[in-house]
């Protein structure tokens, strides 16, 4: 295959990914009121490009992992969205048997180890995945998807440290959307501030990026996993991106105060999906007629997934405590 047919199944397929995270996405918050699922969801719509580029250019037994906004991550990985489904619902065949919820996702088949609500705390886990592999000698990859409020986090830092002393295998993806809960990003951290250049001062090297542009987002990501495998150590790549909907829930919260419509509609003419499509379109490499194709497709999908959340049986009374931990 030559390099422009190549590029341009590469486009279709981060397109295919992001809209099948999209459907799932907004599905979610217009099922949401029904009452079912049992758990508090923090939704990524508007933020699909990164994870549809990672999961596409990480190879299948590269291992991830994420934080309570991980259900782009879990499905662009390949993870089931029928059991990740079930588990928003509380159901047995959930990922995690319906007793972790949206924040914790887990389908080991895809190397998808796992997601926590607490923030940064995957990041250790990611680091640990990623020293695995260096005593096995394997070329593989371990990803950490984490936002920028993950940063701030001690166990970031001690974990950054230790990837670079020991030179592992090991990509952070970190989303930018400039918000953690309804906190900016400028009351947090230094206004001067900029978070890759922060992190390549521990010795890493770093990239910042367009988040919302997947061609490129998946460029950077695979040229980063190329030299990763090289045995060139860990890297940390930024990406600015945008969530639509309220940090935490089904709703739409620009009237709150924290944000302004103005800001929302400046990055939704931005956001990743049309604007991908719109370049397809106009380079004629799809038609009005394949994208609606795999609009139907994946909302058939989609749908047979939530019917089989929606019918599978909760767990027994006598299985609350098993496969539990602390954190």
């Amino acid at each position: 295959m030559n390099n422009l047919a190549n590029e341009i199944s590469i486009a279709k397929d981060l397109l295919y990914s992001m809209k099948r995270i999209r459907c799932v996405e907004e599905s979610i918050a217009e099922r949401y009121p029904e009452g079912k699922m049992r758990c508090p969801t923090h939704l990524s719509s508007g933020q699909e490009s990164v994870s549809a580029a990672a999961g596409l250019a990480l190879r299948k037994n590269d291992f991830a992992v994420s934080g309570h906004r991980a259900h782009g991550h879990y499905i662009g990985k390949g993870g089931c969205i029928k059991k990740m489904l079930a588990e928003i619902y509380g159901k047995k065949a959930g990922c995690a048997a319906g007793k972790g919820g949206s924040m914790h996702l887990i389908d080991e088949s895809v190397g998808f180890m796992g997601s926590t609500a607490i923030v940064g705390g995957t990041i250790p886990v990611g680091v640990g995945l990623g020293l695995s592999f260096k005593l096995k000698k394997t070329d593989q990859v371990a990803c950490v998807f984490m936002g920028d409020g993950a940063v701030e986090e001690g166990a970031f830092f001690e974990a950054a440290n230790f990837a670079v002393l020991k030179n592992l295998p090991v990509i952070f993806v970190c989303e930018n959307n400039f918000y953690s809960v309804y906190s900016h990003l400028r009351v947090r951290q230094p206004e001067s501030r900029r978070i890759f250049q922060m992190v390549a001062a521990m010795g890493m090297k770093t990239l910042e990026g367009d988040g919302n542009d997947a061609l490129q987002t998946y460029t950077s990501i695979a040229e980063a996993l190329s030299e990763i495998r090289a045995g060139k150590g860990p890297q940390f790549l930024e990406f600015s991106t945008y969530r639509w909907r309220e940090h935490c829930g089904p709703n739409y919260d620009n009237h709150i105060g924290y944000r302004t419509e103005e800001e929302y509609q400046h990055w939704l003419v931005q956001e990743p999906i049309e604007r991908l499509e719109k370049r397809l379109l106009s380079d004629k490499h799809i038609s009005a007629q394949d994208i609606a194709s795999m609009d139907t497709k994946i909302k058939a999908e989609v749908e047979v997934a939530f019917k089989f959340a929606d019918d599978a049986p909760f767990p027994e009374a006598n299985e609350a405590y098993t496969d539990l931990f602390a954190e």
